[in-house]
């Protein structure tokens, strides 16, 4: 009877490897779904073995691939050891078809994984997370070419985006977007590892940029084609910037986010330099005062893992910041505005956790406080709306909104001032966010991007 259970266990094993990542049992000649514009790249990583098609005759290239999928495709094209085996992550198991090969990529400084110890090796690998693991596993280097105008420089995959791009192993969209955030199908990753491995299958690197642009109409109409005869595509409020792509004389080509098209160019400004502003990052809570805990997170850590990584991404764009904490140590709510107010800051933004007694409560709220009627409660309010409007995208939470609390930290300071709620250490969604380095990541950039929506508006 145990015999039995085991060939059987054994059996049922076989079928979900080969039903997450087939076997080599359809040669490259064979398969009927491959694609004209990838078919010798792709015959060329089944005839090295590195990837295979399905039993059914198949290749699948619009396939989305999981993480363990990338794990083990570089790993064949590294050709390195598979072999079954317990790994660093606590979320693979050492009998998982996967296990070697994500072990042997780990090694090789490849891939990478979350801070609470994990994997997550069934989510789809993005077109940015790729970038980073091909530019490691193949050792690519530096690059000098991949502006792209939805990869920001602040982007914890901008260095390896500009990478294979510019080894010629990445192109770009015709939009001239790169969408790191799509996940990437079995056609992109195979034309990736291929021209990773054979410089013959590379591209050109050629890309238009133009660098960035600030709106200054109020309402700014973008347009599909470089006149007023072209339909409207989409609007752009006073402040945003945007990238441009091609300079066509009164016309521009540009992008914002997944909006493409034309803006009249009398209606923007070069972007505006943001290095004689101070702005105040407050790390809500602190030692003895860990703020709200749940879902194996404490609040006080959130929040200043998140300030410290606003930090960096506020100095690298030029802006000088002050922390009213670096570290955990507890710092009184009248002592933050006061140190803000000393060290001459011209803003104050406080970052926290939110909780509450339902997990059902979700999502991402920014405040402001108008108690006093004036010219700083109006522009507290549009900082508030900034982040806001930066933050829910990227973290793709509820949206709460912006709403008016008199809380002491932005209530009590002469600084236009706002304060973020990240999400709910208290909502399990909500929480996976913020215990992931990913979407810290994400968020810190997206924070900064709203502080610099608002210091443009300001300018």
């Amino acid at each position: 009877m145990l015999q039995n259970r085991m060939k059987m266990l054994v059996f049922l094993l076989a079928l979900v490897t080969a039903a997450v990542w087939p076997s080599n049992v359809a040669k490259a000649d064979s398969l009927s779904d491959i694609p004209d514009r990838s078919e010798e790249e792709i015959n060329y990583l089944m005839n090295q073995g590195v990837l295979s098609g399905y039993p059914d005759g198949t290749f699948k290239p619009h396939k989305e691939v999981t993480r363990e999928e990338a794990a083990t495709l570089i790993a064949r094209a590294l050709k390195l050891d598979g072999t079954q085996r317990n790994t660093v992550f606590s979320d693979v198991s050492r009998y998982s078809y996967a296990s070697g090969y994500i072990q042997s990529s780990y090694e090789q400084g490849a891939i990478s994984g979350y801070p609470d110890g994990t994997y997550k090796p069934k989510e789809t690998m993005t077109r940015g997370q790729m970038a980073v693991s091909v530019s490691n596993a193949f050792s690519l280097g530096s690059g000098s070419n991949g502006s792209y105008g939805d990869v920001s420089p602040y982007a914890y995959y901008y260095d390896a985006v500009k990478s294979v791009t510019s080894a010629g192993v990445a192109a770009g969209y015709p939009d001239g977007t790169y969408r790191p955030e799509s996940a990437i199908t079995r056609e992109e990753f195979a034309l990736f590892v291929a021209r990773a491995l054979n410089e013959q299958f590379r591209v050109s690197t050629d890309i238009d940029s133009y660098g960035e642009r600030v709106v200054t109409a109020d309402i700014l109409n973008v347009r599909s084609g470089p006149s007023t005869g072209y339909s409207i595509v989409g609007k752009l409020s006073e402040g945003t910037t945007v990238q441009v792509h091609k300079d066509l004389g009164d016309w521009l080509k540009i992008s914002y986010g997944s909006l493409n098209g034309y803006v009249h160019e009398d209606y923007t400004t070069t972007s505006h330099s943001s290095s004689s502003h101070i702005i105040a990052i407050d790390a809500g809570h602190g030692d003895g005062d860990g703020g709200a805990a749940a879902n194996g997170l404490v609040e006080k850590e959130v929040n200043l893992d998140v300030a410290q990584r606003v930090q960096k991404y506020l100095v690298d764009s030029g802006i000088q910041v002050v922390m009213t904490r670096d570290d955990d140590t507890f710092v009184e709510l009248e002592d933050r505005v006061d140190y803000a107010v000393r060290r001459n800051a011209d803003t104050f933004v406080s970052i926290h956790s939110n909780s509450f007694y339902m997990e059902s409560a979700n999502g991402i709220e920014t405040y402001y406080s108008s108690a006093s009627l004036d010219d700083r409660a109006r522009k507290s309010k549009q900082l508030a709306t900034y982040i806001q409007n930066r933050l829910v995208p990227a973290l793709d939470l509820a949206d709460r909104g912006v709403k008016d609390v008199p809380y002491h930290v932005i209530s009590e300071t002469p600084l236009p001032s706002a304060l973020v709620e990240l999400g709910f250490l208290t909502n399990d969604t909500d929480a996976s966010r913020l215990g992931s380095d990913y979407w810290r990541e994400r968020a810190a950039e997206a924070i900064a991007q709203g502080i610099q929506d608002y210091y443009n508006w300001v300018d």
